[in-house]
């Protein structure tokens, strides 16, 4: 199977994820404000993963680059992935729905930690392809090291949401923030590389 493909398949699950997310924001049929107040647990769950699943699809664009093949091993992987993702959407949900309870919450830390660890387990195997170029090497080296710190947050997390629901929702916000700062992508090294090759 080429590239394209899955990416393409990839691209379409993450499609249907934030459909589905957004349909948790239910139109209020009072147009007072404190009806669009009600809303916001379910409004700000909903930015928070939509960033969330914003960047793990960043993410998986750069690194399907880099992929020299697509085999069975990569296939599931992904599907793997995928399926982790696929949750989102119910746990989103619950979590605004319930205002931010610590079960929904514990729960939502769960499920983003076991997306970042069925996505470092796709980054490992096709950063595997890649072990003869040295620049490539030492970025997937720096990138597990900040997968590793993420998934012990989000790990961290879950136990936190039983004693301050909002330092598990500053771990929540912080991750993102921290995949946003500049640095370089698999995707500009790969390039820099091809063109010096060149």
């Amino acid at each position: 199977m080429g590239k394209a493909r899955l990416e393409a398949f990839s691209d379409g699950v993450v499609a249907i994820i934030i459909t589905i997310m957004v349909l948790e924001l239910k139109v209020p049929h009072d147009t007072s404000p404190a009806a669009l107040l009600h809303l916001l647990p379910v409004f700000l769950s909903y930015t928070l993963s939509f960033l969330m699943v914003a960047i793990f699809w960043v993410n998986h664009h750069h690194l399907l680059h880099i992929a020299r093949q697509v085999g069975g091993r990569v296939l599931w992987i992904n599907i793997h992935f995928l399926f982790w993702l696929s949750l989102v959407p119910f746990t989103t949900g619950y979590m605004g729905e319930n205002h931010l309870a610590p079960l929904a919450v514990a729960l939502y830390g769960a499920n983003v930690c076991l997306c970042g660890i069925a996505f470092d387990l796709l980054r490992r195997t096709i950063g595997a392809q890649n072990a003869d170029n040295p620049t490539l090497v030492a970025l997937h080296r720096r990138a597990g090291r900040k997968n590793l710190a993420t998934a012990l947050l989000y790990l961290l997390s879950i136990p936190l949401a039983f004693f301050s629901v909002w330092a598990s929702i500053f771990i929540f916000v912080l991750i993102p923030t921290l995949y946003f700062m500049p640095g370089p992508t698999v995707e500009r090294l790969a390039r820099a590389d091809h063109d010096g090759a060149g």
